[in-house]
């Protein structure tokens, strides 16, 4: 099997191509190297270029004509840029992303794997979610991930194309041979905060403290980005059996084990552990896997920051057999050893 990772020069993207690999699947990696890394291509066939060029997805694809699936994992993610550059987010990850769809229907590839996000959720009063809760999007970002499943979806249900959207909750850790990780310095997300904090000597701010959780701070469902990664070869593995072709007139029954939405070729999966952890809760996690504390200060909230939620759903579990298997504290501990080689191992600041 052979399969285009666009984004596949980023933290996940990266990520999902060495688990790729290391299963027997041939990544080939499209990355403009706006956030993406290089460095994570070595040795890997690496087109650079944006995803909503025609006449380069064209190249890839008379190159590679046994591509046999997409992972779509090219966008722009951090929350806060997003409510300052809603036009730099609504192009980057919709206005691209509806492009590069037409391209890969022009040439023949009907299915693709698209990286969405939990943070389209509507959390329901325990702050639990499953793929059928409603949806209500709090920034920029999540909006552009919502935009783009039912732009997807739309399409898969006039068109050959076959979208299984898999929604993240919040990843942490490395690869854990340390071939990739988080490629920026200063990451914006909570564990990247306490890692500064602790490398400069400065109090961790918990930004927010009157959520409705047990602590006050938001509650999210961190799981290890070699999961998210595996659950990725497992999708490839079963995307058939999930979305089975339609016929011509699209009105094909779905196969017995295919995934809810089959039948009009768009589908959606949780990846998440289900266990919900606050941000003191981290930092308590965080300071024990140290075993050097960072202390803590309130800050308020930043824009486009949520309560947060954490999956109820076994869905990915029942459809395709995955379940993860790394601990919040193995997370942890891999983004402190990705952290401490990270230098050695990019060539320049990001």
């Amino acid at each position: 099997m052979k399969v285009l990772i666009a984004g596949g020069a980023g933290y996940i993207g990266s990520t999902i191509a060495s688990a790729c690999s290391d299963a027997g699947i041939t990544p080939v990696v499209l990355d403009s190297l706006v956030t993406g890394r290089q460095e994570f291509t070595h040795g890997r066939v690496f087109r650079k270029g944006d995803i909503a060029d025609g006449p380069l997805i064209d190249r890839i694809f008379a190159e590679h004509p046994d591509i046999d699936a997409v992972v779509h994992c090219a966008a722009l993610i951090v929350v806060p840029e997003s409510v300052a550059d809603p036009v730099g987010y609504y192009r980057a990850n919709v206005a691209k992303s509806l492009e590069f769809v037409g391209h890969l229907l022009r040439n023949g590839c009907t299915r693709m794997i698209f990286s969405s996000s939990a943070s389209i959720y509507a959390a329901g009063a325990d702050l639990t979610v499953d793929e059928n809760s409603p949806l209500d999007p709090q920034s920029p970002y999540a909006r552009t991930k919502t935009v783009c499943e039912a732009m997807f979806a739309d399409i898969a249900a006039a068109h050959p194309l076959r979208v299984l959207s898999l929604r993240y909750f919040n990843p942490i850790g490395a690869d854990p041979k340390l071939r990739t990780g988080l490629q920026l310095r200063r990451p914006s997300h909570a564990l990247g905060k306490m890692l500064q904090a602790q490398e400069e000597g400065v109090p961790f701010q918990v930004t927010g403290t009157d959520y409705p959780t047990r602590d006050g701070s938001g509650i999210r469902d961190y799981v290890h980005v070699w999961d998210l990664a595996t659950a990725h070869v497992a999708a490839l593995r079963a995307f058939d059996t999930l979305l089975p072709e339609r016929g011509a007139e699209g009105g094909a029954e779905p196969a017995p084990g295919s995934a809810p939405g089959a039948a009009t070729g768009a589908a959606t999966i949780n990846l998440g552990t289900g266990t919900g952890t606050t941000v003191r809760e981290l930092l308590d996690a965080f300071n024990e896997v140290t075993g050097t504390p960072v202390p803590a200060v309130d800050a308020p909230a930043r824009p486009g920051d949520v309560a947060g939620a954490y999956t109820r759903s076994d869905r990915a579990e029942r459809l395709l057999g995955w379940r993860p298997r790394y601990s919040l504290a193995e997370g942890i501990r891999h983004s402190l050893a990705w952290a401490a080689v990270r230098e050695d191992m990019l060539d320049g600041p990001a």
